[in-house]
């Protein structure tokens, strides 16, 4: 099952619409803080004060773009933002990332989680600091957040097994999975899975 393979043109639009969901999350995160005490509120309140974005890796050219439009889409709506942090791929070395710029005085964050479960110590950080956090991409399984802007991945999974279900009518199909660690590569797995079973009876999925 193919996570984001999609034509070029499909790719850069959703990629478009995600800057776009990312631009509102920068104005949610500079726009106040999770407490209604403390200096991130006191700043925060107004909508001043920088936004740190912290991505998960920049080998892939989905985030590679991503990290293009960040500054683009800032500035247009007004948000000063820190330079991006790259987490490359560690998601331990993401908790530290969120602690560095917890420190460096950030009055919001937005993050894309690697590990959805790992992610909850640098949201609890982040809340003990009144600072609101944003989540793209990824949903976290704990954690507080002001807001997930991220693709619906059931429909993924859905889409995927409803094309092969439609073109092949029985044998054995493959499913190369994500990561599932992540919420994305279980929704996307369960919702294929689920689906095969459910219409598709014919089909043995080999994972």
């Amino acid at each position: 099952m193919p996570g984001r393979t999609v034509g070029k043109r499909n790719r850069v639009r959703f990629i478009g619409a995600v800057a776009a969901a990312a631009s509102a999350s920068l104005v949610l995160a500079a726009c106040g803080s999770t407490k209604d005490t403390g200096s991130a509120g006191t700043e925060g309140g107004d909508g001043t004060g920088k936004v740190g974005v912290i991505l998960p890796l920049l080998t892939s050219p989905f985030w590679q773009s991503y990290n293009d439009y960040v500054p683009r889409m800032a500035k247009s709506e007004g948000v000063d933002t820190l330079k991006t942090v790259n987490s490359n791929s560690d998601p331990s070395q993401q908790i530290t990332d969120i602690n560095n710029e917890l420190n460096q005085g950030v009055k919001g964050l937005v993050v894309a989680p690697l590990d959805s479960a790992a992610i909850e110590a640098g949201l609890d950080q982040a809340e003990r600091k009144g600072v609101p956090v944003v989540a793209v991409d990824v949903a976290p399984d704990k954690g507080k957040v002001a807001m997930v802007v991220r693709a619906n991945n059931v429909s993924y999974g859905e889409k995927a097994c409803q094309y092969l279900g439609e073109h092949i009518t029985s044998g054995k199909v493959v499913q190369i999975m994500g990561d599932l660690a992540s919420v994305n590569g279980r929704d996307r797995s369960e919702a294929f899975r689920a689906c095969v079973k459910k219409n598709f009876p014919k089909l043995k999925v080999l994972e």
